[in-house]
C-alpha cells in the first residue's frame, strides 16, 4: 500500500491515469472473487443437494459444470432437509459475523455508497461469498449478482479506505468494483460499467463519474474470470450463442405493449412479496440465525410440492436454486414447457425467492427476476401464437424481452438491463421491442422499487449534499435577491459618534455603511461597533464615523453567485454584506441578508425536488 500510495504522488495521477490503475486493481480481485463464488458454489451443489437427493439442477447452455456427476437416485424430499440445513447454516454465518450480508448484496453496496461514505467492512465480502455460496448451492432461490457485487464493492472500498483516499474517491471504488462483479460473472463489462452508475438511483438520473473506472475493472475482472473456463466456453453468452429472435413486423408492437403491462403487475406482486416476506419473518420472536433455514425449508417445500403435485415434471425445479435451467427452455423451446408450466415456475418463483431473500438468506435478486421475467414473457409469447400463429412464430422472443422489460422496472435501470440480457442471449434482432418494452416498464413502475435504499436522484443522495448544495447556489445570483428598494441609513465619514448614536436610537438597521463626499462607500460599522463606545461620553464628540468602521470590508457585487456570498458570510460571521456597483467603483447600491440566502436556497431547493417529483 506504501508503494502504491507513492506511485499515485509521483506520477500525479490524479484523474483518468489514477482510475485506470485502481480500477484494474478492483478488476483483477473481483474477477478471482467471480472464479471463487463460481467454484465453491458449484463445489456445495455437488456435495450437497446432488450427493444427498440425487438432484443435479439444469444449467443454461454456456455454464461450465466443475463438478458433473450424476446420480442413481432422486428423493425430493431430500431436497428440503438440505435446504433447511443450507439456511441454517447460512444464517449463523451472517448473523454471528456480519448481520450486513444478510439479503441481496446490492442493495447493501447501493446503502454504502449513499449513506456510509462509500465504507464496507473487510470481513463482509468474506461472509457473503461463504454464505450465498452454501444458500444457492444448496437450493435457495436466488442469484449470484449481489453476492459477487458485494465482493467487488467490498475491495474497492477496502482499497481507498488504506490509500487514505476521500469519501468521494471511495465511493466510485466501490461502484467500479461492483461492476467489476456484475461484468465478470455474467460476463458482460459493458453491462457492468453502466450498471455500476444507473443502479444507484430509482429515477432516470447516473452516476457519471463511475463509468469509466467501472468499464476499466469490469473489463479486468472479465478477462480474469473467462480464464477459469474452458477455451470452447470463454466468448459463449450466459444462455448460448444459438439465440437469433427477429422483429418481424410493426404490428408487434400492440402485442410487447400488452406484454408490458403484464410485467408491470407480476412485478408488482414480486417486489410486495419480498418485502412482506422479510416484514413478516421479521416479527418471528425467534434469533434471526434461524429464520433463513424456516425460510429455505418452506421454499423447499413449495418448489418439491409443486414438481410432485404437477406430475413430476423436473423443469418445476427451476423454481428453486438460479433456475437458469429452465429459463434457458423458455429462451430456445418455450413450446417444450407450455403456458402452465412457465406460468407456474414464474409464479412458484417470486414466493420461493421472497422465503429465501425475505427470510435473510443471502443470495441476489437479479437471478431470479430474470426467470420470472423470461418465464412471463414466454407465457404471453405462447399465448398470442396459440391466437396469432401467422404473426407470432417465435415465443421464444417474448421470453427474450421479457427478461429485459421486467428487471429495467423493478431495478430502475433501464439501459443496463437492455445491455446485460443482450450479452447473455448474444441475441441483437430484438433491440426495438426491448427498449419499447424496458421504457414502458420503468415508467409504469415508478411508485415500487427492488431496492429500496435507492435514493430518487443526486438531489435526495447523501453523496451529493455538500455538491448540490453549490450547484444550486451557483445557479442564483445576488442582483435577483438583495432588496433594491430597502430604505437603508447611510453614514458620512465625518458624522460624529453622538449624532450616529442618536440615530441608532430610531432604526432597526444593524450594519451601517459610512460613505464620503461623494457618495462613494469607504467603510461600514454594525451597531455592536458603536456599543463599545456608549459608557464612555467624553468621545462622543471627538470620534466621528471614520474611527469606528471598518476601512477593508468585503462586498458582493450583483454579478456574484450566492455560492461566493455564502462564502463570504461564513468566513467572518457576517449577516450582512453590501453590495456595490462594479462599474462604478464604491457606489453603493444596497444590503445583502445570510437569511435572504438561506431562504432561497431553500426555496430553490423545494422546486428542484417539485419538478422532479412531477
Amino acid at each position: 500500500m506504501k508503494r502504491l500510495q507513492k506511485l499515485l504522488k509521483r506520477f500525479e495521477l490524479h484523474s483518468l491515469g489514477k482510475w485506470i490503475l485502481l480500477a484494474s486493481l478492483i478488476g483483477v480481485v473481483a474477477g478471482l472473487g467471480a472464479i471463487a463464488f463460481d467454484v465453491l458454489g458449484q463445489f456445495v451443489v455437488r456435495y450437497s443437494v446432488t450427493e444427498f437427493a440425487g438432484y443435479q439442477p439444469l444449467d443454461a447452455a454456456g455454464e461450465h459444470n466443475r463438478f458433473e456427476h450424476r446420480s442413481d437416485f432422486f428423493s425430493p424430499w431430500m431436497i428440503v432437509a438440505v435446504m433447511a440445513v443450507g439456511g441454517l447454516l447460512s444464517g449463523t454465518l451472517v448473523y454471528a459475523f456480519a448481520p450486513e450480508a444478510e439479503g441481496a448484496g446490492t442493495d447493501a453496496a447501493i446503502d454504502a455508497f449513499h449513506n456510509k461514505r462509500g465504507k464496507i467492512r473487510a470481513r463482509i465480502p468474506f461472509i457473503k461469498t461463504l454464505a450465498s455460496a452454501i444458500t444457492l448451492g444448496t437450493g435457495g432461490s436466488g442469484g449470484r449478482e449481489g453476492p459477487i457485487a458485494l465482493i467487488g464493492a467490498g475491495f474497492g472500498s477496502w482499497l481507498a479506505t488504506r490509500l487514505k483516499l476521500s469519501n468521494r474517491e471511495r465511493r466510485v471504488l466501490l461502484a467500479a468494483g461492483m461492476g467489476a462483479g456484475i461484468g465478470a460473472i455474467f460476463r458482460a463489462p459493458l453491462a457492468g460499467a453502466v450498471f455500476a452508475g444507473e443502479i444507484l438511483y430509482s429515477d432516470a438520473d447516473l452516476e457519471a463519474d463511475v463509468i469509466v473506472p467501472a468499464a476499466t475493472a469490469s473489463v479486468i475482472a472479465y478477462s480474469v474470470y473467462v480464464q477459469s473456463l474452458p477455451v470452447e466456453s470463454r466468448f459463449i453468452p450466459l444462455f448460448g450463442a444459438d439465440l437469433e429472435h427477429t422483429f418481424v413486423s410493426p404490428l408487434q408492437l400492440p402485442a410487447y405493449v400488452a406484454l408490458a403491462v403484464v410485467l408491470f403487475v407480476v412485478g408488482a406482486i414480486y417486489v410486495k412479496t419480498l418485502f412482506a416476506s422479510q416484514a413478516a419473518f421479521g416479527r418471528l420472536p425467534i434469533i434471526p440465525h434461524v429464520r433463513p433455514a424456516i425460510g429455505a425449508a418452506l421454499a423447499g417445500t413449495l418448489g418439491v410440492g409443486l414438481y410432485l403435485w404437477f406430475g413430476r415434471d423436473p423443469n418445476l425445479l427451476g423454481s428453486l436454486g438460479t433456475g437458469y435451467g429452465v429459463l434457458q427452455i423458455a429462451l430456445t423451446a418455450a413450446d417444450q414447457l407450455g403456458i402452465a408450466c412457465v406460468l407456474l415456475v414464474a409464479m412458484a418463483k417470486i414466493c420461493t425467492t421472497a422465503l429465501t431473500i425475505g427470510s435473510g438468506g443471502s443470495g441476489g435478486v437479479f437471478g431470479p427476476s430474470m426467470v420470472i421475467g423470461g418465464c412471463t414473457g414466454a407465457a404471453v409469447g405462447l399465448s398470442l401464437q396459440q391466437v396469432w400463429p401467422n404473426l407470432f412464430t417465435e415465443p421464444e422472443a417474448f421470453a427474450v424481452v421479457g427478461m429485459a422489460g421486467f428487471f429495467s422496472g423493478i431495478a430502475r435501470a433501464p439501459i443496463s438491463t437492455i445491455i446485460m440480457v443482450r450479452a447473455l442471449t448474444g441475441d441483437y434482432g430484438l433491440l426495438l421491442p426491448t427498449m419499447l418494452v424496458s421504457t414502458l416498464t420503468f415508467m409504469f413502475s415508478q411508485h415500487f422499487r427492488l431496492y429500496h435504499n435507492q435514493p430518487a436522484t443526486r438531489m435526495e443522495s447523501m453523496a451529493h449534499r455538500g455538491d448540490f448544495i453549490v450547484d444550486v447556489l451557483e445557479g442564483l445570483i445576488v442582483g435577483d435577491l438583495y432588496q433594491k428598494e430597502r430604505k437603508l441609513i447611510l453614514i458620512p465619514e465625518g458624522m460624529t459618534l453622538d449624532s450616529i448614536v442618536h440615530r441608532l436610537a430610531y432604526t432597526n438597521q444593524d450594519y451601517f455603511p459610512v460613505v464620503d463626499a461623494n457618495q462613494k462607500m469607504v467603510g461600514i460599522f454594525s451597531d455592536d461597533d458603536v456599543r463599545a463606545y456608549l459608557y464612555d461620553d467624553t468621545l462622543w464628540n471627538l470620534a466621528v464615523a471614520r474611527d469606528i468602521m471598518v476601512d477593508n470590508f468585503l462586498f458582493l457585487t450583483p454579478e456574484d453567485d450566492l455560492n461566493t456570498a455564502l462564502r463570504r458570510f461564513t468566513s467572518h460571521n457576517l449577516d450582512e454584506l453590501p453590495v456595490l456597483d462594479p462599474e462604478r467603483p464604491g457606489v453603493f447600491l444596497g444590503m445583502l441578508r445570510r437569511k435572504e440566502t438561506i431562504a432561497a436556497y431553500n426555496q430553490r431547493l423545494m422546486e428542484l425536488k417539485q419538478s422532479s417529483e412531477d
